[in-house]
């Protein structure tokens, strides 16, 4: 039976996300950026948390982590490398490590300095801020060829597996990656999709990856038309995706 998934607005643009295994009862939160959100989805759903599975160290990810864990007695889970900065963590983890929700097999990625986390059986995978709907994350922590190989981790996943990140910003990445694909028509008709959606206040996630290996620039480095369009049709595919990040940068 496949994980039940809650997602809901935090903050100004973050998603939470609540994680259930139905056969266990167990509940797994994915991040907490604001601990009212939090709470009013875990009140809706009538889960009750077992764990925070935290992605990175980043303010806006862990906030409410102290609270939340006064509250419900949970267990919060981290990278390795950010151990440091994660408030209130009991357990690291790190490339190839495995947890479970109840039955549920739960991989750990290591993404650009952070972790994603990937649930096979229910093909689910949570890529928080390294791996956006049309987008990657900013080079803050981390260089180019760090973010390129993470993401072609997480490109070889699945073509059916489905993507939570963590913040909406996929109409402002839309209009960035028709700038650099302006021919490809399935990003055109996913970025009209977008428009609507986010005129209607919807949220545009979850996405899958093989949406994004057709739409995202930034996991398109080899794509022929993209390259022509940077005129770098004979560079090497770590020196695309650079270029595209950096016209993100100063889109």
């Amino acid at each position: 039976m496949p994980v039940e998934i809650e997602q809901f607005m935090c903050r100004t643009d973050n998603f939470g996300v609540l994680v259930h295994d139905p056969k266990s009862g167990q509940t797994a939160i994915i991040d907490a950026p604001e601990e009212a959100p939090i709470l009013a989805a875990i009140k809706r759903t009538g889960w009750t948390p077992t764990m925070i599975l935290t992605t990175h160290h980043h303010m806006d990810h862990v906030e409410a982590n102290l609270a939340l864990k006064e509250r419900f007695k949970l267990r919060i889970v981290g990278p390795e490398a950010e151990k440091a900065k994660i408030p209130g963590i009991d357990e690291t983890v790190e490339e190839g490590s495995v947890l479970h929700l109840g039955d549920e097999r739960i991989e750990v990625i290591a993404t650009a300095g952070h972790v994603s986390y990937h649930l096979p059986e229910s093909k689910v995978a949570f890529t928080a801020d390294t791996l956006f709907a049309l987008g990657c994350g900013r080079l803050f922590e981390c260089k180019p060829p760090v973010m390129y190989e993470s993401l072609k981790k997480l490109a070889a996943l699945p073509a059916e597996t489905t993507i939570y990140c963590g913040h909406e910003y996929t109409l402002a990445n839309a209009r960035f990656a028709l700038s650099v694909d302006p021919t490809n028509s399935a990003l055109k008709e996913r970025a009209a999709r977008i428009e609507a959606l986010r005129v209607d206040n919807k949220p545009t996630l979850p996405t899958t990856i093989g949406e994004e290996l057709s739409t995202n620039p930034f996991l398109r480095w080899h794509d022929p038309a993209i390259r022509k369009h940077l005129g770098m049709e004979r560079a090497g595919d770590a020196e695309v995706f650079a270029e595209i990040r950096k016209r993100k940068d100063n889109f």
